[in-house]
């Protein structure tokens, strides 16, 4: 169904955004057991529905190879029951989260009696702008609901069927549990209009969460008019300290980079310092996996293999098996060098000197900073948070992965006993 022959996109958005905006009052209200109900019903609905998710996900993978879409872009949107099974179970994990809503951050009480607490509650109304990956449908949907949110969905148009099909089997799953099918709405379209008129849905919705390439996320930064919670790029560093221990630095760098290459958390460049007394090993072990390393003149020098790297190689999000490797005067020469090319995602040192990291973990301004663990951990799932919603860099708000915490504000609750001000 493409709605967009009916009505506006600007109409069917504030029609969505009006009945989720109920829905979400209603949310708000629910106790933990009730929106863990809902998102197990949900799950169950997903698993009776597989046959028709999979059918559905069958004819997106067919027009995706037939329309030319690239291997890797090929594996993200296909479904088969294992993957669809951890899509289900991933719902049930948000399920088992502790529930942030209501917990009292802090306790205070004035000198003339007035006893002030700041409470967590939901954000309200979240719309999730995504492509190609349909768990994502069911992951965000999940989250918005147990974080007593209302979640509008809009997914690419190369996973339309897929998107349909799983968000049918989620919001009967909410119903058949009492809850509200409004809390969690599929934009029942892939016209592009509609992704405009959700940015422009200022009191529609409050917040979007994009998820997907750079282009989507840059769009959305440019023309949102409501609150945005995004990363653009995932330029991360490893840095390997003089200090280092050489086999965890050499298992930490391939690792980083090359356990997978796609995703936001992968290094994008390895910094060592040139206390570091053999970087060759590290070189090479990466060189042979198979990955394309671009290095200064003190870098080529020391592997055969490393191709000169010119200077956008350091502002470079890769997403590929391409490693740009610089040396670097210390702690302070990796510092300035990713304050000056990183993108505030994740950044890693590796060294035995406790003094060193904590500098540099005082030092880098990054949403995600680690000490000798590998950058591939920056995501939700492995913080324990659960599924996530997304990876944000900025400031404000939430930092790193996303999770039931990151969507949710607080209110000030003040408690008196007749108190007038002078």
């Amino acid at each position: 169904m493409d709605m967009m022959t009916e009505t506006s996109p600007e109409a069917l958005i504030a029609d969505m955004g009006a009945r989720a905006r109920a829905a979400a009052v209603t949310l708000a209200a629910l106790p933990t057991a009730r929106k863990a109900e809902g998102l197990r019903a949900a799950a169950a609905e997903m698993r009776a529905q597989a046959d028709a998710i999979l059918a559905a996900n069958a004819q997106d993978v067919a027009a995706g190879a037939a329309n030319g879409l690239s291997a890797a872009l090929l594996d993200r949107l296909r479904l088969d029951p294992g993957r669809l099974e951890g899509a289900a179970a991933g719902v049930e994990a948000v399920a088992a989260l502790a529930d942030p809503v209501g917990e009292v951050i802090s306790r205070s009480e004035r000198p003339n009696g007035l006893q002030l607490s700041r409470v967590r509650v939901p954000i309200g109304v979240i719309g999730i702008i995504y492509e190609s990956r349909p768990n994502v449908t069911a992951d965000a949907a999940a989250l918005c609901v147990m974080s007593g949110n209302a979640a509008i969905l809009r997914g690419g148009s190369e996973a339309a069927h897929s998107n349909r099909a799983i968000h049918a089997a989620f919001a009967a799953g909410l119903e058949r549990a009492g809850l509200p099918a409004d809390a969690a709405q599929l934009v029942p379209t892939t016209d592009r209009a509609a992704v405009g008129a959700m940015l422009r849905a200022e009191g529609a919705i409050d917040l979007v969460v994009p998820r997907g390439g750079k282009s989507l996320v840059a769009r959305v930064q440019e023309e949102a008019r409501v609150p945005v919670l995004a990363h653009l790029d995932g330029i991360n560093h490893t840095y390997i300290d003089g200090a280092a221990d050489p086999a965890m630095a050499r298992d930490l760098a391939v690792n980083a980079k090359m356990r997978r290459t796609g995703i936001c958390g992968a290094t994008e460049t390895l910094l060592i310092d040139d206390a570091f007394a053999d970087p060759a090993p590290i070189l090479s072990a990466l060189a042979d996996t198979g990955c394309e390393l671009r290095g200064d003149a003190d870098i080529r020098a020391l592997e055969p293999r490393v191709v000169a790297a010119n200077a956008g190689d350091w502002d470079t999000e890769y997403l590929d098996s391409i490693l740009s490797v610089k040396r670097v005067d210390g702690v302070d020469g990796a510092m300035a060098h990713i304050a000056a090319h990183g993108s505030h995602h994740t950044d890693a040192i590796v060294t035995e000197d406790a003094d060193a990291a904590e500098r540099f973990l005082n030092g880098v301004d990054s949403a995600i900073v680690m000490w000798n663990a590998s950058t591939q951990f920056a995501d939700g799932g492995e913080f324990g948070l659960g599924a996530e919603i997304g990876i944000a860099t900025g400031r404000l708000h939430a930092r790193g992965p996303v999770a039931l915490e990151g969507l949710t504000t607080y209110k000030w609750v003040v408690r008196g006993s007749g108190q007038t001000r002078p």
